[in-house]
């Protein structure tokens, strides 16, 4: 990989010793993608907690109004996600 020569300006606005790491449209590519892939899944893990704290709220909503077997329908929906 080659680095190149920067301007006195860019040298100033990016410090160090005037050499900067260029990366390829490919590496940036890869890396954009995983980046990507890892922000869905925490963004995936993250909605289905939040999913799942609603309806125990829900759950807890209708067993306090004396609705036992709406909370327990409530809460069993979708079993897989509890955890």
């Amino acid at each position: 990989m080659s680095e190149k020569e920067l301007s006195p300006l860019a040298r100033q606005l990016l410090g160090g010793n005037g050499h900067v790491k260029f990366y390829t449209q490919q590496e940036f590519d890869e890396s954009l993608a995983l980046a990507k892939a890892e922000i869905m899944t925490v963004a995936i893990q993250t909605t289905k907690t939040a999913l799942m704290i609603e309806r125990e709220a829900c759950a807890e909503i209708a067993r306090e109004a004396g609705y036992e077997d709406l909370a327990k329908a409530i809460l069993n929906r979708i079993p897989s996600q509890r955890q």
